[in-house]
């Protein structure tokens, strides 16, 4: 039985492609998604090639810049996904983009001093056709951590096809069930952790 929803969760998606193009990126993010939302969790999917995010480590970088928006929705939201593609064996610029602009929290705090992004818990969704899963994810743990996130255990769920062929994840009959199982324990951690922080909050800093 699926519990009466009572977290939030927003998935930044960092592929290349525009929408309306389809993403083997987008799909494993809303597979994560769907995952979540059997442990009580709603949420939303931010493409965000879509958006004219500025440049920069600030939280607003003027006008035209759809950070602050978006920055509004993982703030309001207790759980943040990252979901990229592996260009060259690193995270998409589009995704290393977001972690700059989340380096701002580090100037951010709450009446007690704790940064806004505590109690907040992230994970992460990687594909790609080249080997890379492990390292994409270690970055993008490392940098979640440092700007006030909560990782949990086994917080990445991934698929990357055998090296030097053009099959996509989008491209599969069927999720392949090793990266189905990694996405349900990935959803049950990351609700579970999410839960427990809200409940038992952070000490002030």
């Amino acid at each position: 039985m699926t519990p009466t929803p009572d977290l939030t969760a927003v998935v930044l998606v960092g592929t290349l492609t525009p929408s309306p193009a389809p993403s083997s990126s987008e799909l494993l993010g809303r597979q994560v998604l769907d995952a979540l939302g059997e442990h009580g969790v709603t949420g939303t999917v931010i493409r965000l090639v879509d958006h004219d995010i500025k440049p920069g480590v600030e939280k607003d970088m003027g006008e035209g810049d759809a950070w602050p928006a978006i920055r509004e929705q993982v703030l309001g939201a207790d759980i943040l996904v990252l979901a990229t593609p592996i260009w060259m064996g690193q995270p998409s610029s589009v995704t290393k983009r977001a972690l700059e602009r989340l380096d701002a929290e580090l100037g951010e705090s709450d009446d007690q001093g704790r940064l806004l992004t505590y109690g907040r818990v992230a994970a992460v969704a990687v594909v790609g056709n080249e080997d890379g899963a492990h390292h994409t994810s270690a970055e993008l743990f490392q940098a979640l951590n440092d700007v006030g996130f909560t990782v949990p255990a086994a917080a990445v769920t991934y698929w990357v096809g055998a090296a030097m062929q053009g099959t996509d994840y989008q491209d599969l009959d069927e999720t392949p069930e090793e990266t189905a199982g990694t996405t349900a324990t990935l959803a049950a951690n990351t609700a579970h952790l999410a839960r427990l922080l809200r409940q038992s909050p952070y000490p002030p800093s």
